[in-house]
């Protein structure tokens, strides 16, 4: 699997997984858990930041999680215990699993349905997968600022350079259709954030959002996507929507499919 991870592999960017992990839990993982004694696949866990709910809310499942990165995994063994972790390419796993997990993943493939086909390779028939995806394309916030939504563009673009798609979740019904998959569902889960709830405004839009987005400045502005001067203008503005007066909106999607 050739692709590269638009965000890095630093300190920060593990924190902010972890953060955004920890705001979203019950959003994201709401109606997902697996018998005990089922057979489930993370494929792509990174550091394990959503091992960790996976293993809360199934504490009696088998789940083996998978990534590509080492030093990722080497945290996620730190993170969470009662895991098999493995190192290994998506497209070179094997085995049978009952269910397959996939969250933020698909986004930075560059073949994104012939990583779904080959997961429902992994599945009894009969078998669901879980898939969990953003769209940066549905982040909108008060006050409005053209140089924020030029911030957040850049790192659409910057995606879309290194192979992936940063709005992808809005793709996530037909590329499962199209993998094969039956009684494919998908549904939005939507991030709102105001001063009358400040966990997600510090969680989400200041510590997940606005992180991800400043974490791609220097390379935005290296390539020439943006001057520097635009650029601090637009996280300024990012942050500008943490106020007391600042709302923040965002979607993601979460779909689920079985094999026929």
């Amino acid at each position: 699997m050739d692709t590269a991870y638009v965000h890095g592999y630093t300190a920060p960017e593990a924190r902010r997984l972890g953060d955004q992990a920890d705001t979203l839990a019950e959003l994201l993982h709401a109606g997902t858990a697996y018998p005990a004694g089922s057979r489930v696949l993370e494929a792509g866990c990174g550091v394990g930041a959503q091992t960790v709910h996976l293993v809360a809310r199934s504490p009696g499942a088998h789940l083996t999680a998978v990534d590509v990165e080492e030093a990722s995994l080497a945290q996620a063994r730190e993170r969470v215990s009662g895991v098999d972790f493995r190192q290994a390419d998506l497209f070179a796993l094997d085995g049978e699993y009952d269910h397959v997990f996939v969250c933020f993943v698909l986004e930075h493939l560059p073949e994104p349905e012939k990583a779904l086909a080959h997961l429902k390779t992994l599945l009894r028939p009969g078998g669901t997968i879980t898939v969990i995806e953003g769209d940066h394309g549905s982040a909108f916030f008060h006050p409005r600022s053209e140089a924020a939504q030029a911030a957040i563009g850049c790192l659409v673009g910057l995606q879309a350079g290194a192979g992936g798609d940063a709005l992808i979740g809005r793709r996530l019904y037909p590329l499962l259709t199209g993998a094969g998959f039956a009684e494919v569902s998908v549904a939005p889960r939507t991030v709102y954030a105001d001063a009358s709830r400040p966990d997600l405004v510090a969680g989400f839009t200041r510590d997940t959002f606005t992180a991800m987005v400043e974490g791609v400045g220097e390379t935005a502005v290296t390539h020439g996507l943006i001057t520097r001067e635009r650029w601090d203008h637009g996280v300024a503005d990012l942050h500008r929507t943490t106020r007391e007066d600042g709302t923040f909106h965002y979607t993601f999607f979460k779909a689920t499919g079985s094999r026929p």
